[in-house]
């Protein structure tokens, strides 16, 4: 009896589920609501906010900030170059990963750890916009969009008491808002020293995790955990003002500060080739660097005589003794109209053995060309003693981690007073009526200075520095008149000069900010501006 009931049951079960679904089909498609309503198509130019924010839920931040630019062409050039940049980035992950493994391993009786498979995948990331800010130092920042939805295959075996174990990572997402901070700035390649890599705001990351061939994600509660505490340690570690510095160059050789001092003392000249008509000559020595933009030291003039003493000692600063050379041009000095050249010649500093004085004797050159047919004619010789002495570790000039830091006012500087240091970066969208030859002049207190001139140029960059010795502080009232003048290049009467435009600066707050680095607004100008940083320099 039991088992004819179980029979039926299982019968009825069967028949009154068929029954079921061919019902539910039936009114499915038979008994579809009559009054639906088609959507109602809109331009979506007439859609507000909210609606596009929920319809264009991954507008592009080029798009909802103007701060932000375009990045098509750096997304297209990653997208190119990911192949390779794939392989050269897992290659320098194991070559930094290794050691850093190697020491830790020991500590946890692990026998190795190792990557068995290490690609970032087929997908690169893409950049959604880039935002520059202008701060008028000697920094370059950067702020940048990052998401990246990749298909990474990251599995790493550890073996330990005989035992391996796999972990894999998979299907990683990663959206960040990075800062990129290059600075110094530097006129060595790549012409920046250090990297500063700092997140603006928590980022968000997103991966599976196969322990054993098994997801280790799917474990409640587990992906939360993780996910947050991935968050939080990065967060700690790099979000803004906490940084990742990356050292690029060794900030000393990129500021190309100097590592020695070289001595050199012009003796005397033997045999110099007659430039006077009378059979004479008036000989100096003009003595300067290689790669370096200071002014020539000069001896004195010894009148009619072609084996001139002079005796003379002179000190130059030395940057790198292994690529610059102590250059000499002798001159015939001329009372009226432009002197003379009469020979030149180059001393390498790498041939000087440091702490060493050395006399040397070269021969004076027609030029530096080596198959010049006139160098081979006899001009006389130099004689010269010089010696290269290299600073020592506490003599070397210090190395200030912020280079906007101000420096302290030289020896003699008035101990109630201090030094007023001006520098003229540059100057931009400078227009003059009849001709645009800028020169920066600079008065304050009855003294004056001047920039180098400039020939047609509305954006020159005159990076150029003034300093006024002050017995005491400027008061409320002292201004520094900057004044922007254009001077004709072409001789003549009509329009010489023209007024660029000029502003009054009030020093009052550079006594208590110590510096002051900004543009300001040319008065008597359109649009012309000029960038001026004041330091107030203290014993």
């Amino acid at each position: 009896m039991g088992i004819l009931s179980s029979i039926l049951g299982f019968c009825g079960f069967g028949i009154g589920t068929s029954i079921g679904l061919v019902i539910g089909y039936y009114m499915f498609i038979y008994f579809q609501p009559t009054d639906v309503k088609h959507p109602l198509i809109r331009p979506m130019v007439e859609q507000d906010s909210e609606t596009l924010q929920r319809m264009l839920s991954e507008i592009p931040l080029w798009v909802k900030n103007p701060d932000y630019d375009r990045l098509d062409w750096l997304n297209k050039f990653v997208e190119i170059m990911w192949p390779y940049l794939d392989k050269a980035i897992c290659k320098t992950a194991k070559t930094i990963a290794k050691p850093i493994i190697a020491e830790q391993i020991p500590k946890y009786k692990i026998d190795s750890v190792d990557f068995e498979v290490l690609t970032l995948g087929t997908l690169p990331p893409t950049f959604q916009g880039m935002k520059v800010y202008v701060t008028g130092e000697k920094e370059l920042i950067m702020e940048l969009s990052l998401k990246w939805a990749g298909n990474p295959n990251i599995t790493v075996a550890a073996k330990a008491f005989g035992l391996k174990a796999t972990v894999q990572v998979v299907d990683l997402q990663v959206f960040a808002s990075p800062r990129i901070t290059l600075k110094p700035l530097v006129p060595t390649f790549p012409c920046f020293s250090k990297i500063f890599v700092s997140l603006m705001e928590k980022p968000h990351v997103d991966f599976g995790l196969k322990l054993l061939g098994a997801d280790a994600m799917a474990i409640p509660g587990l992906y939360r955990f993780v996910q947050e505490l991935i968050k939080d340690q990065v967060a700690n570690m790099y979000l803004w003002p906490k940084y990742l510095e990356v050292t690029i160059m060794d900030p000393k050789l990129a500021m190309r500060k100097p590592v020695g001092i070289l001595t050199v003392k012009v003796l005397k000249a033997t045999k110099l080739k007659k430039k006077d008509l009378m059979g004479g000559a008036d000989p100096y020595v003009k003595l300067k660097l290689t790669e370096d933009k200071l002014p020539s030291k000069k001896t004195t003039v010894k009148h009619k005589t072609l084996n001139p003493e002079w005796n003379e000692e002179f000190h130059l600063s030395v940057r790198d003794p292994e690529t610059q050379a102590l250059e000499f041009m002798i001159y015939d000095w001329e009372k009226v109209g432009r002197h003379d050249k009469m020979g030149i010649n180059v001393i390498p500093l790498s041939e000087l053995t440091p702490d060493e004085s050395k006399v040397m004797t070269p021969d004076i050159l027609k030029n530096m060309d080596p198959n010049d047919a006139q160098n081979e004619k006899s001009r006389g010789q130099l004689v010269l003693e010089l010696l290269y002495k290299p600073f020592k570790e506490d003599e070397m000039p210090e190395d200030k981690e912020d280079s906007n830091e101000v420096q302290k006012a030289p020896e003699g500087t008035p101990a109630s007073g201090g030094l007023l240091v001006v520098h003229i970066h540059e100057a931009e969208d400078l227009e003059g009526k009849h001709h645009t030859n800028p020169h920066v002049r600079l008065l304050f207190k009855g003294e004056e200075r001047r920039t180098k001139h400039f020939k047609k140029n509305r954006d020159p960059r005159f990076n150029e520095e003034f300093q006024f010795m002050l017995e005491e502080p400027p008061k409320a009232h002292d201004r520094l008149h900057v004044e922007v003048v254009s001077t004709s290049s072409r001789m003549g009467l009509l329009h010489p000069k023209e007024n660029l435009g000029y502003v009054d600066i009030n020093l009052a707050d550079v006594v208590s900010n110590r510096r002051i680095n900004e543009k300001h607004n040319l008065i008597d100008s359109k649009n012309g501006r000029i960038q001026i940083e004041l330091q107030w320099r203290t014993s």
